[in-house]
């Protein structure tokens, strides 16, 4: 799960980073909106955190070009607490959800899981796939009701593999999906982090399929 930070106060930014670092989540952070706008127009997020009081390019300008792209991403939007009218058109102009500064950054957390779920089109935090489940809050993985040990780094991928279960995941999307900028993540650290993810699961009705120079697939085995 990616996220980006668009905020120009560097402490808040930090806040921001690690908390939803800590929660498992993979997060950039830029510092203008015209920084903001070049990630959004170059890269996939699941989430955006935008501030509307950004420099060279004013939040809600970000916002409009976003939408007008056909990015459908939801966005949080951080504004002023005084700033009403300007909630008012952020929310007009397609944003999901808002928060007034201050804030506290657990509220922050939840309306982050929040928001999430709803670019994913559902309403529980709990992922299933067959005997598969993943609590997104909690951050643990099950197979059989059986709490799995995994890394950071493989709860995160079976996450993506769960989120689109029954569909072709690329090589390149999950580096999309799991890495930061500045992260080397290379096909084959991918193709590892695959084997050790199979080793956990791939003990029931479930498999991670390779569709070979494609990618992979979350699929139940027919009984």
């Amino acid at each position: 799960m990616r996220i980006l930070i668009a905020e120009d106060d560097q402490v808040l930014a930090d806040g921001l980073l690690r908390t939803l670092r800590k929660g498992g989540y993979a997060v950039d952070q830029v510092g203008s909106g015209s920084e903001a706008d070049a990630a959004l127009a170059d890269h996939e997020f699941d989430l955006v955190i935008l501030d509307l009081g950004l420099p060279k390019l004013h939040g809600l300008e970000v916002l409009r070009k976003m939408r007008a792209r056909g990015t459908v991403t939801p966005v949080l939007i951080l504004t002023a607490a005084d700033s009403v009218e300007q909630r008012v058109k952020g929310l007009d102009l397609g944003a999901d959800d808002y928060m007034a500064k201050p804030f506290a950054l657990q509220e922050l957390e939840a309306r982050v899981r929040a928001l999430t779920r709803r670019g994913l089109g559902t309403a529980s935090a709990i992922i299933k796939h067959g005997p598969l489940s993943f609590d997104a809050t909690g951050r643990v993985a099950y197979l059989n009701d059986q709490m799995i040990e995994l890394s950071a780094r493989e709860l995160s991928l079976l996450e993506v593999l769960l989120q689109r279960a029954g569909r072709l995941v690329s090589k390149d999307q999950l580096v999309e999906r799991l890495c930061e900028w500045g992260d080397e993540v290379s096909n084959n650290a991918i193709e590892v982090y695959i084997h050790r993810l199979r080793k956990k699961i791939e003990q029931g009705p479930v498999r991670i399929a390779t569709v070979r120079g494609l990618g992979y697939c979350l699929e139940k085995i027919a009984g």
